[in-house]
This record gives structure tokens, C-alpha cells and sequence, in this order.
């Protein structure tokens, strides 16, 4: 029997990913990626408001196209026996939320002339946080006429997600919003376009972006009531009017591929094509997420990602922006945190504030000679905002206990040391209403040969670090998908799980918790604790004159060992 196959399509922050993979063994064929080209590196800014963040529609289909056929043609030469007549799903990743505004047929404003170089027409990027003022108004309305409506957001809206960010469209460019008869996630928007259901009343929407991002739930069908929305701006009536009142898990199709685009890449017309999730889901999915296991998708931002039996009958968590049944796994509860940067943080040191001389590999060695403690430094890791636990975008990050000695080296460690407290900070929430977290996957690309990275995690957490196998996991995840709606018969599987128990790898090397370590960066998290609650505004009468002293004493301990750090080149001048 011919091999059977399946693509997996990742569309990012700055390009789209393309995997294909062996359909019952996740075995890869091939894979290529296609850079986004317009505005900087795919994402359009604004020059007058540094919060604004949007893509160009036309940059995921013609990334997509190039991405699809170079892994078409690659995987031909994989020696897998692959064919594209072989081909029996097609899966979808994509960021969110990510809404695009769409007129009746389906065409989103940014193709037409009137709208071509208007921002507001184009995609709302995921990081565009432009409309924090509607999404606090949102929460405000939301605490006192409609509380359940937050209960799953853990008590915040985000300027991250859909509601936000349409209700700042129609207040500053109506114009855009009247023109739109609809708007649909980009998760949503690439299923309907690869199957030709783009007409505002045949998008299908899926359920991962519906449900942690659009306020939906089957408890109050679907979408939020028009009454509720009016009392920003009537056409979020109209809009809602619009909306459909069921969302679809990515186990189900969102169509078959048209002959249009089966043609464009030399496909059979006819493949199922999965509902889209969010590519922080997929991610998870690919990486082998299950009860007791939470996934850390690390990249730019972070994604924290976990499931639990609904027998837990967990329906919300404070603080954790996302409690949504069939998200992430069909017929689990899907979890759903992560911090607002983190390889961003990283790369604003290196370009902005470091040494200009210094690459990252070199700062890694000479932070990787320093002891947790022995910079004296202690960062919050807010530099985009906090998305959890305060899931307050208005927060800045902050380096604390400088001296005129201190390194780049040392601020370098002390800021990956925050990304670990701000990820610990999530999972003694999560364990404190019930979930269980026994070990932490991580995936994503800053974690690949980051061993510093990865031991200062484990040693703060307390918890084994292992890291998925497959570096496009997002991809990989969407692959998943493609072969659960290709189904048994075709050559996939009948479930998620059975799909990731033989598509899903995890790299055998392990990160231990060293108790040294460990003992000391609980000292530093109780300082760090002290600065989250006070500055974050839970502890609004804390003192905080202790904490430079505790760093300080941390710091006299561990230079009492031999041997200070000496950077390499000032090592080399020597």
C-alpha cells in the first residue's frame, strides 16, 4: 500500500512554515518556509503609535504558495516514496488573535484600491495592542453586566484579542468597520480560502480562537449577546448578526481543497482540510501535550499550554487568560497562559542595550560562568506588558541591584532568570486550582542549543525540562489535525491522541532541577514575588526596602566562592 502523507501549514509572526510528513508516523518528508515582504519583516507598523502591529493578506498567500510548492517538490526527493497524488489532509496553524476584515464575498478590504494602504483595513496582528483603552472598557462593562463572559479569561480581556480590537476599528476608522460584513481570525480565514468557503456567512470558525480569544461559549450560544455589545457600538450588533452561533474543533473539517488551488500546487482536488487553530495550540499538540504535561511554546512571546479531563470541571482560573473545552484537544479542557515576551526580550538587550560587539553565543558562555545570585541583579520580565498573571499590557520591565561593575553578562542572565520566574509565577497559579504540572516540554526556536536557558528554567521551576523533537511543532501539530480528518480509512488516525502517540517525539535529554541551584532562586523569587505583587498592583502597601539588601547579601554568598567572572575579552586583553 502507497505511503499516504499530510501537509501541516504554519503561518507566523514573519513567515509561513510548510511541513509534510509521513501520515501514520509523523516521519518527515519535507519542509520549507517563505518570508513575509511587506512592511518590517512581514508585520506593518505605524510610526505614530508604537502599539500598532498588522499583516498584509496578500504576504500569507503568496508565502504560502512558495512554501508549498519548494516542499512539494523537496519531498519528492525524500526517499519516503512521496508523491503529491499520496497527499490526504492538509492542516492549518496560524497566530491570533489575528482578525482580518472581509467584505460579503470574502474579500478581505486590504485587496481593494480605497482600502490598499490603509492599516486599519489590513490584519490585526496578534501583538497589536493599539486598543488597551477597549479592552479595559470591555472588562469594566463585562465585571458588572456580565461576569461570566471574563470567568474563562481569568477576570481580564486582552488588547490582544478579537472584541478589542474590532470596537478600535469602528471608533477610529469607521470608515473600514462599515465597509466589512465580517471579520474572521487568519486561522479561520486560510481553511475558507484553500476550500472556497470565504463568503461572509460560510466561514467556519474554530473553536481555539473562538472560544480564548472572542468570548465564545456553548453556554450562552456562541458569541456574546447583542445586547451586551451594544453598549460599546451597534455595528458589533450587526457584526454579531453575522457571526455564526456553533465553533468547530480542529478534528473536523473545515472543507475539501478547491480545484483552484489543487491545480496551483498540483494536488488532488477534494483533500479535507482541518478546521485552523491557533499556531500556539498546534504547537502544543505536536509537542505532545496531555494531562500533567504543559508545553512552553518559546519564541518571541511565550505560550503556556496544558489540558485537563473534563471531569476536573475546571471553568476558569484567575489570571489565566484562557479555560476553553475541545481547544487544544478534542473532548479535553484546553489551558491556556504565556508571557508577553521573551526571546524578544533577549534580542532588545542584544540590539538596543548590549555591548554592539557581543553575540548572543558569547554573552551565553560568560553568563553560564556566573551562580544564581552572584550577579546581585534581579529583572521583572515585563518589557511587552504582563499576559499573566496581571494581564495588564500597561506594565514595563525593569532591572534591578546595578552597580558601575555590573556586566552585560550579568544583566543578560538576570533577564533570562525573570523569563523563568514570570513562567513559575504561571504554574503556581495553574497547581493552586488543581492542575496538575509534573513536567514542562518546551518548544520553539530560542530554545534550540540554549543549555543556559534551559538548566536556569529547570532550577527554578523545580520541574524536569524536556524539549520537543520536531523544531516546526506548530507545523507539526497542524499535520496532526490534517491526519485526524483524513481519517482511519485514508491512511491517518481516528483521534488526536492516537495521532500524536506515533507522530509525536520528545529528545531523550532531560534538564535536572540541581538543588544548589534550586535553593537559591527560591531566595530570588520571593524578591522577585515582593516586586511582581507590588508593582504589579496586588500589594499596593508593600515594603520594599529589603529587597536591594537581599540581593546584595545573595551576591556577597556566592562571590565568596572562588573565581569571579571574567568576560572573554576582557580576558583576551589580559
Amino acid at each position: 500500500m502507497a505511503r499516504k502523507f499530510v501537509l501541516g501549514i504554519d503561518f507566523g509572526t514573519h513567515c509561513a512554515r510548510v511541513l509534510a510528513v509521513e501520515a501514520r508516523t509523523g516521519r518527515k518528508a519535507a519542509s520549507a518556509s517563505a518570508d513575509y515582504t511587506g512592511g518590517e519583516a512581514g508585520v506593518f507598523l505605524d510610526p505614530r503609535d508604537e502599539l500598532v502591529a498588522r499583516q498584509h493578506p496578500r504576504d500569507w498567500v503568496r508565502s504560502m504558495t512558495r512554501a508549498i510548492n519548494a516542499a512539494l517538490k523537496r519531498g519528492q526527493k525524500s526517499g519516503l516514496g512521496f508523491s503529491r497524488e499520496n497527499i490526504i489532509g492538509i492542516g492549518v496553524a496560524a497566530t491570533g488573535s489575528t482578525p482580518l476584515p472581509l467584505d460579503r464575498a470574502g474579500t478581505p478590504l486590504a485587496f481593494r484600491g480605497e482600502f490598499a494602504k490603509n492599516l486599519n483595513a489590513y490584519a490585526w496582528l496578534w501583538k497589536d495592542h493599539s486598543s488597551w483603552a477597549e479592552a479595559q472598557e470591555i472588562t469594566e462593562k463585562a465585571r458588572v453586566i456580565r461576569p461570566g463572559y471574563l470567568s474563562m479569561y481569568g477576570g481580564t480581556y486582552s488588547p490582544e484579542w478579537f472584541w478589542a480590537k474590532v470596537l478600535r476599528c469602528a471608533r477610529i476608522a469607521p470608515r473600514v468597520f462599515n465597509a466589512a460584513d465580517t471579520w474572521a481570525e487568519a486561522s479561520d480565514y486560510i481553511p475558507a480560502l484553500l476550500t472556497k468557503n470565504t463568503a461572509a456567512g460560510q466561514i467556519k470558525r474554530n473553536i481555539c480562537a473562538a472560544g480564548h480569544k472572542a468570548m465564545f461559549h456553548r453556554a450562552w450560544a456562541g458569541y456574546p449577546d447583542r445586547e451586551f455589545l451594544n453598549k460599546f457600538d451597534n455595528g458589533l450588533v450587526a457584526l454579531r448578526n453575522n457571526l455564526p452561533n456553533v465553533a468547530h474543533a480542529s478534528n473536523e473539517p473545515a472543507g475539501f481543497l478547491s480545484r483552484q488551488w489543487a491545480r496551483k500546487f498540483g494536488l488532488k482536488s477534494g483533500i479535507p482540510v482541518a478546521m485552523g487553530a491557533l499556531d500556539a495550540h498546534c504547537a502544543a499538540v505536536g509537542a505532545g501535550v496531555r494531562p500533567g504535561r504543559l508545553v512552553k511554546i518559546l519564541d518571541a512571546a511565550s505560550s503556556d499550554l496544558t489540558v485537563a479531563p473534563r471531569a476536573l470541571r475546571i471553568k476558569s482560573i484567575p489570571g489565566i487568560p484562557g479555560v476553553v473545552e475541545d481547544s487544544v484537544i478534542p473532548g479535553l479542557i484546553g489551558i491556556e497562559s504565556g508571557q508577553a515576551a521573551v526571546g524578544e526580550i533577549f534580542d532588545w538587550f542584544l540590539r538596543t542595550a548590549g555591548p554592539g560587539d557581543t553575540d548572543r553565543e558569547a554573552l551565553s558562555r560568560e553568563a553560564g560562568r556566573l551562580k544564581p545570585g552572584q550577579s546581585g541583579l534581579l529583572a521583572l520580565d515585563w518589557n511587552n506588558g504582563n499576559r499573566s498573571v496581571l494581564m495588564d499590557t500597561r506594565l514595563s520591565g525593569l532591572i534591578l541591584g546595578q552597580s558601575l561593575r555590573t556586566t552585560p553578562a550579568e544583566i543578560y542572565r538576570a533577564l533570562i532568570e525573570a523569563t523563568a520566574f514570570g513562567a513559575r509565577v504561571i504554574i503556581e497559579r495553574m497547581t493552586r486550582h488543581r492542575l496538575n504540572v509534573e513536567e514542562v516540554v518546551f518548544a520553539g526556536g530560542i530554545t534550540a542549543s540554549n543549555d543556559l536557558l534551559l538548566q536556569i528554567y529547570a532550577d527554578v521551576l523545580g520541574r524536569p525540562i524536556r524539549l520537543a523533537q520536531d523544531s516546526e511543532a506548530a507545523a507539526l501539530g497542524a499535520a496532526i489535525f490534517a491526519s485526524v480528518v483524513a481519517g482511519r480509512e485514508a491512511g491517518g488516525f481516528a483521534t488526536v491522541q492516537e495521532a500524536q502517540a506515533r507522530m509525536c517525539r520528545i529528545q531523550p535529554r532531560v534538564f535536572q532541577p540541581k538543588e544548589n541551584n534550586r535553593q537559591v532562586y527560591n531566595e530570588l523569587y520571593k524578591a522577585f514575588l515582593a516586586l511582581h505583587n507590588a508593582l504589579g498592583g496586588i500589594d499596593r502597601r508593600a515594603e520594599l526596602g529589603w529587597v536591594m539588601k537581599k540581593l546584595l547579601e545573595l551576591k556577597k554568598s556566592r562571590l565568596e566562592a572562588p573565581a569571579a567572572v571574567v568576560p572573554e575579552r576582557m580576558r583576551a586583553a589580559l
